[in-house]
Formats: C-alpha cells, sequence, structure tokens
C-alpha cells in the first residue's frame, strides 16, 4: 500500500490531467522582463492611467533595442519612457528616433516625442528669443518642450521622427519622453533614440515683397506690363519673393473669367516667368486657367530662373465665380524655393482657416496671397494660427481701412505695408528662428501638429509636417 502522501500526490495529479481533458498542465512560470537601458525610467500622470511597458532588447528595425508602450481596452490612458540628457546651453542638438504603431488611429497625436528643457533643479528655463521680442512683450517666455515632427515611413512601417534644436541658455540637461497617449488597445515601439550635438542651423535670411497696384484693365497683356516696374523696385531692395494681386489679365476687362482664361504654362507665365529670370527673384500672381472645358483661379509660383515652379486652385469661390463657371481646386501643394517652402492661396480661400492650415500641414513656411479684398484681421490669423509669414498683394484701397498689401509675421503682426498705389512692401525675415510665443505656446508651429484635433479620418501614420 502506498504511503498517505504519495496517495495524495497521486490523486491530486488525476484531477490536473482530467480537468485538463487528458493533457499534463504545467503551472505558469513567471519570466522576468528585460531589464530597460541605464538611465531610462517609465512615467504616467497618474496611476489609474497607467499603460504597459515593456523593452525588447532585439526590438527596432537594426535589432538594437525597443521601447514598447501599451494600452488596454479602457479610454485615455498616457505613458512614457523618459531620460535626461546633459546639454549646455547654447549649444545646438540633432534629435532623432524611429517610432512604429500599431492600432494607433493617429499617431502623430498619440505616439508623439517631447524634449524638456531643464536647469539643474529640474525646473523649466527661459527660452533664447530674440532682445526686440523681449522688450515688446516686456518679458522672457518659458522654453516650453520642443516637439519632433514625423517625418518619412519606411515599408515596415518605421516613422523618422527628428528635430534640430538650439539648447536656452540656461538649460544643463534635456528629458526626452517617448509617449504613447489616447490610443485605446494601441501599441508603439520607439528605437535607435538619439540626442546629439550638431552644427548650428545657418541663418535664413528672406525679403519679402507685396506690391500694391491695380491694372489699368487696358488689355491683358498690358494689365501685366503694368508690373514690370514694381517687381524691377523690388528687386532692387534685394526681394527673394515678390507676390502680385489677383487675376491679373483678367482685371478691369470687363469680360468673363472664360473669355480671359488661358493654359498653363502660357503668354502670362512666360511673360512673368522672364522677369523673374532677369530680376532673379520668385514671382506669385493669379490668373484665370483654362485646363479643357474647366476655368480655375490659379496662382502660380516663378522660380528665381524663371520656371514655372508650381500651381495652386483656389478652393474657396465667392457667389460671383461660382455663378460665372469657375470650378474649384481641391488640392494644397507646397513648393521648395531656395529659400523655403511656399504655400499659395487665392482672396476667399482667407475667409476660412482651413485652406492655410492645410499649407501650414504640408511644411508651408511663406504663404504667398494674391487677393483683391479680404478683412485684414483674417490675414493676421491665418498668421498667426498657423505661425507662418503671410504676404498679400491687394486692389484694396490702403486708406479704406480694409485688406492692406503687406507681410504678415508669425504673431500676426504687419512688419511692411504699402500706403499708397504704386508702392512695394519688403519685410526682411529669418526662416530659421522659431518664433518662441509667450504663456506656455512655446514654439507654437511645432505643437500644430501634435495638438491640433481630429476632424476627418486621419489614417495611421499620415504624414502632415515634414
Amino acid at each position: 500500500m502506498l504511503p498517505m502522501f504519495q496517495l495524495i500526490f497521486l490523486c491530486t495529479a488525476v484531477l490536473a490531467v482530467a480537468s485538463a481533458g487528458g493533457a499534463v498542465v504545467a503551472s505558469p512560470q513567471k519570466v522576468a522582463a528585460p531589464q530597460v537601458p541605464a538611465g531610462w525610467s517609465q512615467r504616467s500622470p497618474r496611476e489609474e492611467l497607467r499603460p504597459e511597458f515593456s523593452y525588447n532588447p532585439k526590438g527596432g528595425p537594426g535589432k538594437s533595442g525597443g521601447f514598447i508602450v501599451t494600452h488596454d481596452a479602457r479610454e485615455g490612458l498616457d505613458g512614457w519612457f523618459e531620460r535626461t540628457f546633459a546639454v549646455q546651453g547654447g549649444q545646438t542638438y540633432r534629435f532623432a528616433a524611429l517610432r512604429k504603431t500599431d492600432n494607433v488611429a493617429v499617431p502623430r497625436r498619440s505616439a508623439l516625442c517631447r524634449i524638456v528643457w531643464q536647469d539643474e533643479a529640474g525646473r523649466l528655463v527661459l527660452a533664447s528669443v530674440p532682445e526686440a521680442q523681449v522688450l515688446e512683450r516686456g518679458h522672457t517666455p518659458t522654453a516650453e518642450p520642443e516637439h519632433p515632427a514625423d517625418g518619412e515611413t519606411d515599408a515596415a512601417g518605421w516613422t523618422a521622427v527628428a528635430g534640430v534644436y538650439r539648447a536656452p541658455a540656461k538649460a544643463v540637461r534635456a528629458v526626452v519622453e517617448l509617449h504613447l497617449q489616447w490610443a485605446p488597445l494601441g501599441r508603439v515601439e520607439w528605437s535607435e533614440v538619439k540626442l546629439e550635438k550638431a552644427a548650428p542651423l545657418p541663418p535664413r535670411i528672406v525679403r519679402l515683397a507685396a506690391v500694391h497696384h491695380r491694372p489699368g484693365g487696358k488689355s491683358a497683356r498690358e494689365n501685366c506690363q503694368e508690373y514690370a516696374p514694381f517687381i524691377a523696385a523690388a528687386a532692387k531692395q534685394k526681394a527673394d519673393l515678390v507676390v502680385l494681386g489677383e487675376t491679373i489679365p483678367y482685371e478691369g476687362l470687363r469680360k468673363k473669367p472664360h473669355e480671359c482664361a488661358e493654359t498653363i504654362p502660357g503668354p502670362t507665365t512666360e511673360y512673368f516667368g522672364a522677369l523673374a529670370k532677369e530680376h532673379r527673384t520668385h514671382i506669385c500672381l493669379s490668373l484665370y486657367e483654362r485646363a479643357g472645358h474647366l476655368v480655375y483661379n490659379t496662382a502660380v509660383l516663378l522660380s528665381s530662373e524663371g520656371k514655372l515652379l508650381g500651381k495652386y486652385r483656389k478652393v474657396c469661390l465667392p457667389h460671383a465665380e461660382t455663378e460665372a463657371g469657375v470650378t474649384p481646386g481641391n488640392d494644397y501643394p507646397v513648393f521648395q524655393t531656395r529659400f523655403g517652402k511656399v504655400g499659395l492661396m487665392v482672396c476667399y480661400d482667407g475667409f476660412f482657416p482651413e485652406v492655410a492650415r492645410e499649407l501650414s500641414h504640408r511644411g508651408a513656411e511663406v504663404i504667398a496671397w494674391p487677393v483683391a479684398g479680404c478683412n485684414p484681421l483674417l490675414a493676421q490669423a491665418r498668421a498667426c494660427e498657423n505661425h507662418v509669414y503671410v504676404v498679400s498683394s491687394t486692389y484694396t484701397d490702403a486708406k479704406r481701412d480694409w485688406m492692406i498689401s503687406g507681410v504678415f509675421d508669425p504673431t500676426g503682426k504687419a512688419l511692411a505695408k504699402a500706403d499708397a498705389w504704386g508702392t512695394v512692401a519688403v519685410a526682411e525675415v529669418d526662416l530659421s528662428q522659431p518664433y518662441i510665443g509667450p504663456w506656455n505656446l512655446g514654439d507654437f508651429r511645432s505643437m500644430v501638429p501634435r495638438h491640433r484635433p481630429v476632424t476627418v479620418p486621419e489614417s495611421p501614420g499620415a504624414r502632415r509636417t515634414p
């Protein structure tokens, strides 16, 4: 007869096999999670919002390791991996990382990275801004977190996230945060995270010009020729971009749009292309374009070599144009020039925030705007809400206290404006210098892609800001 302890063991084993349908079930073993590399920790705003953190030492496209944040089905979870890097105030740094998401509806908003500048005590430091801004605003703003931008996504689903920044003068450390927030059942993996010293970004000094002139309407050709002396005047002031008026060959002719419409390229773009090449400056204007049976109000951008860089077809049409059979465009192209990225919009587009916002999403640093007339407050708003430069050329008399021909900065301020007919407004700006806003706005331009709401479905990994 078996001893009692053996009988008990045998009975227990039989019951276990029976309950498992005949299969022997081994008790689960806890496997220790791989050790997170030194210096990295996990954070969450509150314990009840804490997601699951893990580390795969062979993760990432190069198998160099992957930081993984996973959400369960609950709404509102938020957590991030964090590491502190030592930095020198005034030094330029390049951040780079690779990111792969799974089941994350809006990666630009949920799977983001932040860089927080701090002093030795872990406090935010003051931003390094031009002295003129300090004098104008009466204080120095805080250096709010940086938001590296999403770049290209490769065939395997890895998105490059990167940015180049100048550390504020008082900063001694940079805290890098790799987030996943607001993504039920979502997962993100971060890999190849680097913050390294880099060469200082060179200044990008650009001179932007707006012409204030209304053509006489004798003929399409003469309307164009009237701008020649103003382009020459802007070129003497070393303008890199000269913005002219709306539908120039049509203005004042008392004809219908389709009667003045022409192909692009065509006579008007050839004429202004020659002037752009002669004066070594970029030129923007609007004209009615014919494409088969369709007519568009189209803005064109000509390079300083006289070539057609591209065109934008006016998306928002007022009653007069729709009643005349003009067709709206449906795209928001942005064009690379020798000095930066330029977007175009036309007149009535300015009444709607979506056009300028789409252009800024796609990387526009300057928006050229031929505009017959508009509320000048909207010109300020389009510049301010996107933190871009807006250059407008209007047919409105400056004395009417309505739309102006001028250059608006990223705060909405008119840096230069033409106060009389036949004059040119020119402003010199530095596109390498982001505007750092007061009252926790920081570099608002970099925040927009991360913070703007979701108004239409977005495909995972969709890239808006280069």
